[in-house]
């Protein structure tokens, strides 16, 4: 007796699971296993049509989840790159803001000529976040950083804040003002760095995996300037960093662009408008990498 009760036993739980396995079923790309009622999606994959369903997901890592987050955040990001300007001064109306060296030619666009591969620009960006606005196809990215420009330049001139002006007798001024120096410098540059704030709309034609498609970002950023300085280096002086108030804009807005494609970010920006205050018409603008897949 006990042997026949448990032949009908095995019988009964070998039946059960036959009819289980006959509700197993496996999709068409092998991603999705239907048990029952119970349906499991292999990398989070949604399945349409599927309903009074319980779906299970598996193999979605927390990169996925936070790319797919309607509010996506990304802390210190940093870009590389050059910087340049365009300049549109008239060179035969700058007023007493530029200094004219006698027996010498007066200052020109010559004189303003940068060492394209020595002007560097470093943009370290603090925070961004990046808002979903239509199926993450169309995005919003806005946040905050800093960005630092160095132009190299490669003749003789100097910024000075106010003081003595060279070259004639015992002139004094309290406004700024640039000047051909006396000597030459193995090192020139003016450096500008602004707190900025940049808005885009984004576009991205793979949301589900970032370091692959394309991307592409326009918009516009608003920066401040919190620093300003003149860096020097020659035999006769030494090292000399002179960190005063220039003539520069204090406020800068510029046209800024990011294009993605697959793992590689590049970014632009040009400023319609002179970063000086008065006389000299330079606009400028960057190009460079940008290190960050987000």
């Amino acid at each position: 007796m006990k042997r026949l009760t448990l032949l009908v036993a095995t019988a009964i739980l070998c039946i059960s699971a036959a009819a289980q396995t006959d509700t197993t079923k496996k999709g068409n790309n092998g991603d999705t296993i239907r048990i029952g009622k119970i349906l499991i999606v292999k990398h989070g994959k949604n399945i349409d049509g599927e309903k009074n369903s319980v779906h299970i997901t598996m193999g979605r890592k927390n990169k996925e989840r936070r790319q797919n987050a309607n509010v996506s955040t990304s802390w210190w990001n940093f870009d590389i790159g050059f910087s340049n300007f365009i300049d549109k001064t008239d060179y035969t109306n700058t007023g007493t803001y530029l200094v004219n060296r006698p027996a010498y030619p007066v200052l020109a666009e010559s004189d303003f000529k940068l060492r394209a591969g020595k002007s560097i620009n470093v943009n370290v960006w603090v925070v961004n976040q990046r808002i979903n606005l239509i199926k993450h196809y169309v995005n919003l990215k806005y946040g905050f950083g800093m960005e630092l420009n160095n132009y190299r330049f490669k003749s003789t001139i100097s910024f000075k804040e106010s003081g003595l002006v060279p070259y004639t007798t015992n002139t004094q001024t309290t406004s700024p003002f640039i000047f051909r120096d006396s000597i030459s410098f193995s090192k020139n540059k003016l450096a500008a760095d602004y707190l900025t704030v940049p808005m885009m709309l984004n576009f991205v034609s793979n949301p589900s995996n970032l370091k692959k498609g394309i991307s592409l970002s326009l918009g516009v950023s608003a920066g401040y300037l919190y620093s300003q300085r003149n860096k020097q280096k020659s035999s006769e002086r030494g090292k000399d960093r002179n960190k005063g108030e220039y003539g520069l804009e204090r406020f800068k807005f510029s046209y800024i662009a990011e294009l993605g494609l697959g793992p590689i970010r590049l970014y632009g920006s040009y400023s319609p408008k002179s970063i000086f205050e008065k006389a000299l018409d330079i606009k400028p603008y960057t190009l460079g990498f940008r290190l960050t897949n987000w």
